[in-house]
């Protein structure tokens, strides 16, 4: 992650650092060695695996151990910090492209191959083909940076510099949560209905530099295809507390809902964040007007640090993210109709946007009993989804269990469509309910029985 914006406070203390600074005795023989027998290694474990890792399922496909392996092999000393045009850089690319060549997707670099280059860098790119020609040219993304800082320089690194930073979180987890993804695509018996790009990212902690090349000059072998939704993994190693940070959930309506929908299986607490900061690779996307999230497990006291290593990512972390992300990237891609648009409207949102929606209004606890019980308004970034400003205490809702900053997503089993459905509908309701609601990312299940002495029209 760039992290520009979002630089951490330095922690109290820092773990010493033991290495020994400098490049050593560090020579290419030696990294290209370590990356062959690194990728041999994976490559014998997906081969051996492949046959019934292709009929569990997209879920079962997408493995902790796996993902594991992938954060080893490009956090090991070996690649020197990937830093972006270096030896060590180049060593993590032709990792990932061995890893996407023994998955069987196409290469959609340069010339057939699986690199786009620029400069001294170069982007990793495979292509899962559409099973439907009608949208042929509506290309999926799904992407991750696989650069880090190196041995750091004191404009990118938080200290101390000279010392490899492997950059296990940043962002060789988010590299292993997209090969994960690749390889359940790779899996799957039919392709999804659109196509979907597969890529790393080269020069991201450089200035993005590797997204923003490839939204402004696409390879010749992608030239027809035009991006429509993005997905972005950055971070993901550190899952705490079951808490996953989302970005660019606004940039079209909709994608707020797919990703609670997905996360379903998950169960994660999805923390929404508005604001749009140039501090990853989902930005260039935004500012080229694509519908984009970004996942992101937070930030951490070995940010941008020498201790950013190995032994600190939770592999079952990238599991559930990287599952989360599948799903999420297939409800896009197999989507019966046209994908939501981008809205523009996104790049004025920030939290305290957020923050005014989701607040509170006072309970009034002396005030009338109505017959449901809450007050609601409606939020233009997600029209579907009221969010529920008050709940008046000792009303059918707030005996159902309703709470403040929820999102009404359905009643009865039937999707909302606006503002003015959840009213309507409340208002002809009988004496019991089922809301299904979202809080924070989960999706809950509400039966509401009527206060039989309360009748009378639905509160707003």
């Amino acid at each position: 992650m760039d992290g520009k914006a979002r630089m951490p406070e330095p922690p109290a203390q820092r773990v010493p650092d033991t290495r020994t600074p400098g490049p050593r005795w560090r020579c290419r023989t030696l990294v290209a060695a370590a990356h062959l027998r690194l990728a041999g290694a994976w490559l014998a474990c997906a081969l051996l695996a492949g046959g019934s890792r292709a009929a569990d399922g997209d879920r079962a496909a997408i493995r902790a151990a796996d993902a594991g392996r992938h954060v080893g092999a490009l956090a090991d000393d070996a690649l020197e910090g990937r830093e972006g045009g270096s030896r060590g850089g180049r060593a993590a690319g032709a990792y990932i492209a061995d890893v996407l060549r023994a998955t069987g997707l196409a290469p959609a670099g340069d010339q057939g191959t699986y690199f786009q280059r620029f400069g001294s860098m170069r982007n990793v790119l495979a292509l899962v083909p559409g099973s439907d020609p009608a949208v042929a040219d509506e290309l999926v993304v799904v992407g991750a940076h696989y650069d880090h800082v190196g041995y750091g320089n004191p404009s990118q690194s938080n200290g101390p510099i000279g010392f490899i930073h492997n950059g296990a979180d940043d962002n060789a987890s988010g590299v292993a949560g997209v090969l994960e993804i690749a390889e359940a695509l790779a899996a799957r018996p039919t392709p999804p209905r659109r196509p979907v790009l597969v890529a790393f990212w080269d020069g991201e902690e450089q200035g993005l530099l590797g997204s923003w090349h490839f939204v402004r000059e696409r390879p010749a072998a992608l030239a027809t295809r035009v991006p429509r939704f993005s997905l972005n993994l950055d971070m993901i190693g550190r899952l705490r507390d079951r808490r996953l940070e989302v970005y660019g959930a606004r940039s079209a309506v909709g994608l707020r809902r797919a990703l609670v929908d997905a996360n379903r299986s998950e169960g994660l607490q999805l923390d929404f964040d508005w604001d749009i900061v140039d501090d990853s690779d989902h930005f260039p996307f935004l500012e080229s007007r694509v519908p984009t999230l970004m996942l992101h497990t937070g930030l951490h006291p070995e940010y941008h640090r020498p201790e950013d290593d190995t032994h600190l990512v939770n592999g079952a972390g990238i599991e559930s993210v990287a599952r989360l992300g599948m799903a999420t990237l297939l409800a896009l891609a197999d989507a019966p109709g046209p994908l939501p648009a981008f809205r523009p409207a996104c790049r004025e949102e920030g939290n305290a946007l957020r923050e005014a929606l989701e607040r509170p209004l006072p309970s009034e606890p002396t005030a009338p009993r109505a017959r449901w019980g809450m007050s609601t308004r409606s939020d233009a970034g997600d029209p579907a989804a009221p969010v529920v400003a008050r709940v008046i205490p000792g009303s059918p809702l707030a005996r159902a269990g309703l709470e403040p900053a929820d999102r009404i997503l359905a009643i009865d089993g039937v999707a909302l469509e606006s503002h003015a459905d959840l009213l309507a509908r409340l208002a002809a309701a009988g004496e019991v309910v089922t809301l299904r609601v979202e809080r924070q990312g989960r999706s809950v299940d509400l039966e509401v029985r009527r206060a039989d002495d309360a009748p009378g029209p639905a509160r707003r």
